[in-house]
């Protein structure tokens, strides 16, 4: 599928958030027009290149463009990088997913690690149009890598960074902050988009505390239309298919540590694939695959 119409889509507007973190506004009128918050797209970069699942970060249907954030995890992600104003994506396909379930619950806590503040970011967007009051709970490993700060505070929310190194906010993780608003006040839901152990880590903290909880999987998807089961989650003891049934489900409900086991099933390929583009790497990132 060839984006919204014959035209290949654009990138309109190109910009590094983070030294691995670059977003891109691309032209989508179709898929901005039906956009809802936490919706994805399917991506292909190269004619030979795999398909990737990418989060939508922002829409404006008025002027037809989608807002993506790719972190450059693996070798199609550093290939999209690549890419600057001008430049056009081969496949676009979406929007992808059920919508985020989207209510006036009170007051809402998000919580975003690393690239999964943008995935955070536009339920906190949708989530304060209904008119709930939220808190977003934010980290990353240091202050370089810090995403969608100054976004949320002016939704408006009140902000609470945590970086891993102590080099910006709170030193510590975003889990610590959390307790600590749980603690002092009610809270009526909590939403939770970053790596596998920091969401299963929310989790196991509003398990305790009795707050709903919803997480935003990333597992590894190849179509994006539950044709292939790629994107397998257990979930209650069900399978269900991220693509279809979330992104988005009870974050009490899923196996987290099966997800990671899934997850880390291609890992020695990418790392050969990283490799190809920098000979000198010997390593690759762990996460949860190439989606944001």
């Amino acid at each position: 599928m060839a984006g919204d119409n014959q035209a290949m889509p654009r990138i309109v507007a190109a910009q590094m958030l983070a030294p691995d973190a670059k977003q891109f506004r691309i032209e989508a009128p179709k898929i901005a027009r039906r956009h809802r918050a936490g919706q994805f797209v399917i991506v292909r970069v190269t004619p030979d290149g795999e398909r990737i699942p990418l989060t939508i970060a922002a829409s404006d249907a008025e002027a037809g463009t989608i807002t993506l954030v790719v972190q450059a995890v693996g070798k199609t992600t550093m290939v999209m990088n690549d890419l600057d104003v001008g430049d056009e994506i081969l496949d676009l396909a979406g929007p992808l997913g059920t919508p985020s379930e989207v209510d006036d619950f009170g007051t809402v806590v998000i919580v975003g690690g690393g690239v999964g503040t943008a995935v955070a970011y536009p339920v906190a967007v949708a989530l304060r149009e209904a008119g709930n009051r939220i808190i977003a709970v934010i980290g990353a490993r240091n202050r370089s890598q810090l995403l969608f700060e100054h976004e949320l505070a002016a939704l408006p929310a009140e902000v609470h960074v945590c970086t891993d190194d102590g080099s910006y906010g709170r030193a510590g993780l975003v889990t610590d902050a959390l307790q600590d608003v749980l603690a002092a006040e009610s809270i009526d839901r909590v939403f939770a988009a970053g790596p596998i152990p920091m969401m299963k880590a929310v989790a196991e903290v509003t398990r305790a505390a009795g707050v709903t909880t919803i997480a935003s999987l990333n597992p590894i998807m190849i179509d994006g239309t539950g044709m292939c089961g790629g994107c397998r989650v257990s979930v209650g003891g069900h399978n269900r298919f991220a693509c279809l049934d979330g992104p988005e489900f009870d974050a009490h409900e899923v196996d987290f540590d099966l997800l990671a086991s899934r997850n880390r099933a291609y890992l020695e390929g990418e790392a050969a694939r990283r490799r190809e583009l920098h000979p000198c790497e010997v390593t690759v990132q762990v996460g949860g695959g190439e989606s944001t």
